[in-house]
């Protein structure tokens, strides 16, 4: 009985980790360079899974083949497109400070009420929605802004 008494406080604190890494927030490693500059790969981030999405954050989107973490570029019936390598949405040419290489041109799209476009900062090289269509709300994890390691780099991402 004194153990079990002894063993409560540990017990308590699992849960709170579990519940708070189902949640709130988990680490999420990265992998690649699809988001060079920003990223470099293999940093380890502060997945937030309540955060608002914002045009521009980073996110994290599971797909039934792999994990991306790539930047948020459209909403729901919204339309993007790249002329000359530059970005429209809505038919505005958009300021884009985070694509590195050139974006190669593609034609409009439409997304749909339920759906996001998602592109890697490094163009030349991103598997993103450019490729695999576009993304809907369930395959968003979260947004993760926060890099963990290395420490060289620890703290909030330049966005």
């Amino acid at each position: 009985m004194k153990l079990g008494k002894e063993l409560l406080p540990y017990i308590g604190i699992l849960l709170i980790v579990i519940l708070v890494r189902t949640f709130i927030v988990t680490p999420i490693k990265v992998n690649g360079s699809s988001m060079y500059k920003t990223l470099n790969g293999n940093e380890i981030m502060l997945l937030w899974k309540n955060k608002k999405w914002e045009r521009f954050d980073i996110i994290v989107a599971k797909t039934p083949t792999d994990t991306l973490i790539k930047r948020l570029y459209a909403f729901p019936n919204e339309s993007i497109e790249c002329k000359n390598g530059d970005i429209y949405i809505n038919d505005t040419k958009i300021e884009d400070p985070y694509g590195f290489g050139e974006t190669e041109d593609f034609e409009k799209i439409i997304l749909k009420e339920d759906e996001y476009f998602i592109m890697g900062d490094n163009r030349l090289i991103s598997l993103d929605s450019r490729r695999i269509g576009a993304i809907t709300k369930d395959q968003i994890e979260g947004v993760t802004d926060f890099i963990l390691f290395p420490f060289s780099k620890f703290g909030k991402t330049k966005n």
